[in-house]
């Protein structure tokens, strides 16, 4: 008896929709400035820090994320699936795998297919299109990268594993033919603008002209691969010069033949025209005219290749057939001259000529990378006490560890897994907001926790840096400099200068000025060495000397000495178009948390030594004991006025000086990280309960109905302070799901589910998948796509299993 190939098992929790189906009014930006591309994004492909490209739900692909940091979002058809079917004795046909055809009329003879035949599925980092209505086939494609928790090679590897599975459920014989073209786009991806301009937007925050070489292909050329049993199209482009440079490298689509399997090629066809050189063939029999041609493209010229794998599934039975796209762009330049190599250059050579040895790779071990990646996912998928739209979710917003304009550098000794950054969003491009991370970082945290850390330690590595180049503060035209001595930077800069030695790239705001940053930072870092299995001293003393240093300049903001830096009036903190003024609940609390989380890590190091003796401080341990001390002195002056002071019975009032009734829905950050890493309380726990309960009234129940989630803040009876308020009505995705997270640590589960179920369909519902914003509106509007907040939903996660999943267990 013939051994039957099993058919994909999509999991039922996975994202659908029918595949082309658009939506009828999805959201649109709240500010014209703030980039909307529409809702036609799907689950992107690539690695960490590899670069991504993303396919919609439509077919096509259109997100093209592979210069660091930049973002191009335009569909290209002549990259495209097609299948040609003809069952035996029947007339034959062919689609193309789109629904859209080309709005500038190119490639007019060929045929697209037709809207809402089938659906799509997405469960990052695999999505599935599964084709039904047109073909006799039953016919599914896979489509996934080799990204899992705690594995720190694969997942930054450039490609995508395309899985076709035919089933024939007919009593004939069918023949069929599977296409992959692709446009030679070799050299695109790197900023013509070497200098470009920093201006300010008119929302106030800084950004630059990124204008790619997008569709310059002069020198490009495509080569027809056979190698053993792997076929493909390699596209390259001439050098002219031996130095790898930024847009330097090769792509590359491949597929298997063997004696079932017969494939054919086009190795140069014209894009731009009707398309009619490989259609006409396609259409006719599925094959093409296997013409070979390595000539390099024109200026003006536009290239591309294709290939077909053709075989016949008998009744009753199911062929599976695997393509790979891959690429291999090892360098990423940031200001013109600094050039780092990625993170996947560490197992692949850097030369930019290894499109093909990944390709190899993928097809030997692409088998093993899916059981991996569905091991992963299962550990959570066969968890029945998790809703199906949680666990959907929690791995989709996952989709921002590649898309989110990610680096992963090359590991080195003071680096040893690289350097690391994802995108404040696309909107705002600068890495890692500290501020947004707070919450935002439980992904990574808990997945690739050692590239957690790395980013921590590059803050600790800046914190004592200055840059006093004098700049113009979008939010007010005051002058300020860029980065005080002392002062926690808000980001580790921008794709266009030198992330991670420039930093502090945003000026809307006078970050150095803001009130939540250092203890930001210290909790990040206490949290990092708890929730990682508390025994990574090593990481504690990367980061120990930034932490006296950093308090003792938030400690200068204690203007009236009562142990409580003040906030200015000025918006100095994460909602920095809300003004607190003076003694504030939530600076105030995350103040209180960042000392005892110091205490706790000064009392670790007093009992281990430093693994540099450059990184001990003189008279060690001593020192360290003194800085306690101070602490512990701060800590009695500032418990002994803060909830006294802001207590009103109901809640914590927003501040000692504004005199605003409004109930701020994430005024118990602080309490919460206590509760959640085991320090001492902010403030009484019942207190807290009862707070907490008032938000979800105010600011969930009271705020239209609850339908949107969590506003930031609103008065007691839910309605506006001020109607034209800005953050305050908005319904911030990743500060939702971690009040929902501190819900549960307080026994309101379900409570939480439903904040955090309001959230989740705002963003599926409405064409905002897999570019998932920081701000929603009541009337149908978001803000800033792409966000980094949002991978927030992990900490949902782990307070559910108290961190404690093998998921996330290893390689900590």
């Amino acid at each position: 008896m013939q051994f039957q190939i099993p058919r994909p098992q999509i999991p039922d929790c996975a994202w659908q929709r029918p595949i082309g189906l658009g939506w009828e009014k999805p959201y649109t930006v709240r500010y014209a400035s703030n980039l909307d591309d529409g809702p036609w994004h799907g689950m992107p492909l690539g690695g960490l820090g590899a670069g991504c490209i993303g396919r919609s739900h439509r077919g096509d692909f259109n997100l093209w994320h592979l210069d660091g940091g930049e973002h191009i979002f335009q569909s290209l058809p002549a990259c495209q699936f097609s299948i040609f079917e003809q069952p035996d004795g029947e007339d034959a046909q062919a689609y193309a795998l789109c629904t859209e055809p080309p709005e500038d009329g190119t490639l007019s003879r060929w045929q697209w297919y037709p809207q809402g035949k089938g659906t799509y599925h997405a469960l990052y980092p695999r999505s599935w299109f599964k084709y039904e209505g047109v073909f006799q086939s039953e016919i599914i494609c896979e489509q996934f990268s080799p990204l899992w928790g705690g594995n720190y090679q694969e997942s930054s590897y450039p490609v995508g594993i395309f899985e076709w599975t035919v089933h024939n459920p007919t009593d004939k014989p069918i023949t069929l033919s599977i296409m992959l073209s692709w446009q030679n786009m070799v050299g695109w991806f790197t900023n013509t603008l070497k200098k470009p301009q920093v201006t300010v937007r008119d929302d106030g925050s800084p950004e630059y002209e990124y204008r790619p070489k997008w569709k310059d292909s002069t020198g490009c050329y495509n080569q027809w691969i056979k190698d053993f049993f792997r076929v493909g199209c390699l596209f390259n482009r001439v050098r002219l010069y031996d130095d790898v440079q930024e847009g330097d490298g090769q792509l590359a689509i491949a597929s298997i033949t063997n004696p079932a399997l017969e494939a054919y090629y086009m190795g140069r066809w014209n894009p731009e025209g009707d398309g009619g050189e490989i259609w006409d063939y396609f259409a006719h029999n599925g094959t093409l005219p296997d013409q070979e041609n390595e000539t390099a493209a024109e200026p003006g010229e536009q290239i591309a290749s294709a290939f077909t794998v053709r075989f016949t599934v008998r009744p009753g039975r199911t062929k599976k057939i695997p393509f790979i796209l891959a690429w291999d762009f090892p360098v990423t330049e940031f200001a013109q001259g600094v050039n780092y190599f990625r993170r996947h250059s560490d197992f692949f050579a850097r030369t930019g000529k290894n499109a093909w040895t990944v390709v190899r790779t993928a097809l030997k071990h692409g088998d093993v990378w899916k059981e991996k990646v569905e091991h992963w996912q299962n550990s959570i998928l066969k968890q029945e006490d998790l809703p199906d739209w949680l666990k959907m979710a929690l791995f989709n917003e996952l989709y921002l560890l590649t898309d989110g304009g990610t680096l992963w550098t090359a590991a080195k000794e003071t680096d040893p897994v690289g350097q690391f950054g994802i995108l404040e969003c696309m909107d705002y491009r600068w890495y890692e907001s500290l501020d947004v991370r707070l919450y935002g970082s439980f992904a990574t945290l808990m997945l690739f926790p050692r590239l957690d850390k790395a980013v921590l330690e590059a803050f600790a590595r800046a914190i004592p840096t200055s840059n006093d180049t004098p700049r113009i503060i979008g939010y007010n035209q005051a002058q300020a400099i860029r980065k005080a001595k002392g002062a926690t930077p808000h980001d580790l800069g921008a794709p266009n200068e030198h992330p991670w030695q420039q930093t502090n790239y945003t000026s809307y705001q006078d970050c150095n000025q803001w009130k939540d940053l250092p203890s930001d930072f210290v909790l990040q870092v206490y949290r990092d060495y708890l929730l990682t299995g508390a025994t990574d001293t090593d990481f504690l003393w990367e980061c120990w000397g930034a932490i006296p240093v950093t308090l003792a300049y938030l400690k200068g903001f204690d203007l009236d000495g009562d142990g409580i830096p003040e906030n200015s009036g000025a918006p100095d903190q994460t909602f920095d178009d809300w003004q607190l003024r003076g003694m504030s609940t939530y600076c105030g609390g995350l103040w209180i948390a960042a000392l005892e989380a110091a205490i706790a890590i000064g009392k670790i190091l007093k009992d281990h030594p430093a693994p540099r003796p450059e990184l001990e401080p003189e008279n060690y341990p001593a020192c360290i004991e003194n800085v306690i001390q101070t602490y512990q002195d701060w800590l009695h002056q500032a418990r002994s006025v803060y909830e006294k002071t802001l207590w009103n019975g109901e809640y914590f009032n927003l501040d000692t000086e504004s005199g605003s009734d409004v109930v701020m829905a994430d005024q118990l950050c602080g309490q919460f990280y206590t509760q959640l890493l085991g320090l001492p309380d902010v403030i009484d726990r019942e207190k807290a309960k009862i707070t907490l309960r008032k938000i979800y009234d105010s600011c969930f129940l009271k705020f239209h109905n609850g339908k949107f989630g969590l506003a930031n803040g609103v008065r007691p009876d839910g309605s506006p302070e001020n109607p034209d308020d800005t953050h305050q009505l908005e319904v911030w995705t990743g500060i939702n799901f971690g009040l929902a997270a501190y819900m549960i640590l307080m026994g309101m589960q379900e409570e939480a589910m439903k904040v955090t179920e309001a959230v989740v369909k705002q963003i599926y519902e409405n064409g905002l998948q897999f570019r998932t914003p920081e701000a929603i509106t009541a009337v149908g509007t978001f803000r800033a796509s792409h966000y980094l907040r949002a991978l927030g939903i992990w900490l949902i996660y782990g307070v559910l299993t108290d961190f404690k999943q093998e998921l996330y267990s290893k390689n900590k």
